[in-house]
């Protein structure tokens, strides 16, 4: 089984959970939709979380890029304790102060000037793009959204449509309203701009694409596209938005503000919230009925995210992203230097992928045995996105324990 890299357990944990059935009982009754590795896990603290058997794991993948600030982070428990004590759901019907106060903080850091709040990062791209086309439709007018290639925005019916082939197999008729040109490819953006298009869409950073960012050059001219054409630019923030870049939001980086920004993942440190943010032109688009949600911005789901936004402030966890993120990516690129087994190293803060010259699911499956969580992307990238709070000593080992899983897949020959 795994090993224990730090030599420390919680004393706890096999009292308190024992041994899971879950393993079984997931097999048994949900649906079969996951290639889940073989292990239950139970409780996380900061960077690390263990499973079932006790066995300790430095979580290098976060839920995705979710748990940014570490599991269980002390003022996020609070929090969700003192809210849920006080009020979880009202309709939207009804005013709510966690709610109002939280589209307030978001206008503060996104530079937009209205939100709208939902569930998840699919919810939020869905969002996007009836925001989009109703903004068309308010000017007399339909036509495509131009997307790009290798994008990922959820799994609804709407975001599949907007990305990869793979996800859209066996699910004719896709909907229509879309078209896909290469990413960073300028002069394709410049040709396929014109009347027809009401709007652009691309992820600031590709996350499942294979932690690709955009190009200065092509987001500046979709910017200037978008202008010229009286359309809006949306930006999918949802896995690189949130401090994991080293800026709130990775758009930042660069010297253009985008007109729609859809974000979830680390905006609730694990409690489900989604987000679309907007200028004020664009979201005059939605009428009193045009859009809704029934769970959407509730009171114990903005709490949290505010707090969140609280703590990365309080914290600099936008500056320890960057400081950290550096790091790790300089040991990186050092250690790549004269190997062919890692091709490329690149990302932003602590938004990293690692590309190999083979798959990379093998290396995984090493890393995992030697207690590191991480995750493969677009078959030959290994994604890095740990919590923002990592130490020092966990991004050493992290990177230890992945050159040294390249090196054993390398040796038995799976490459």
């Amino acid at each position: 089984m795994t090993t224990n890299i730090s030599g420390k357990l919680l004393k706890s944990v096999k009292t308190v959970f024992g041994k899971q059935p879950a393993k079984k009982k997931a097999e048994k009754y949900h649906f079969d939709l996951y290639g889940r590795y073989p292990i239950t896990l139970v409780k996380g603290k900061g960077s690390k979380v263990w499973d079932d058997e006790r066995n300790e794991y430095i979580d290098a993948l976060a839920g995705i890029a979710v748990n940014s600030l570490g599991h269980c982070h002390p003022d996020i428990v609070k929090i969700i304790q003192k809210q849920s004590a006080k009020l979880m759901h009202v309709s939207n019907f009804y005013y709510n102060e966690p709610q109002s106060n939280l589209a307030e903080k978001l206008v503060e850091v996104s530079g937009l000037d209205r939100v709208f709040f939902c569930n998840s990062g699919a919810e939020a791209l869905e969002g996007a793009i009836k925001l989009t086309r109703r903004h068309a439709y308010k000017k007399g007018k339909s036509g495509v959204i131009l997307t790009m290639d290798n994008s990922f925005h959820g799994r609804t019916l709407g975001t599949i449509a907007m990305g990869k082939d793979k996800y859209q197999l066996g699910y004719d008729p896709i909907p229509s309203g879309f078209n896909r040109i290469p990413f960073n490819d300028v002069k394709a953006l410049e040709k396929r701009m014109d009347e027809s298009v009401i709007g652009v869409i691309l992820e600031t950073i590709q996350g499942e694409g294979g932690i690709v960012e955009v190009s200065p050059e092509f987001l500046i001219k979709a910017r200037s596209l978008c202008d010229q054409f009286d359309v809006p630019l949306i930006l999918d923030e949802v896995q690189c938005g949130i401090a994991r870049t080293g800026k709130m939001f990775a758009y930042q980086h660069y010297d253009i503000k985008p007109d729609i920004v859809a974000m979830a993942k680390a905006l609730g440190s694990g409690f489900p919230i989604g987000a679309v943010a907007a200028t004020e032109e664009i979201s005059k688009a939605f009428d009193h009925g045009s859009h809704g949600t029934t769970f959407g911005g509730n009171p114990l789901a903005c709490a949290v995210a505010l707090e969140t936004l609280k703590i990365i402030e309080k914290e600099d966890v936008c500056e320890m992203a960057r400081v950290r993120g550096n790091y790790m990516k300089t040991r990186l690129e050092d250690l790549s230097t004269n190997w062919n087994a890692i091709t490329e190293v690149r990302g932003k803060g602590l938004m990293i992928g690692v590309e190999l010259s083979f798959p990379g699911a093998e290396v995984v499956n090493e890393m995992l045995k030697r207690g590191v969580l991480s995750n493969c992307a677009s078959n030959n990238v290994i994604r890095i996105v740990p919590p923002l709070i990592i130490s020092k000593e966990e991004i050493d080992i992290i990177v230890d324990v992945l050159v040294e899983s390249i090196k054993i897949v390398e040796k038995n020959g799976e490459v």
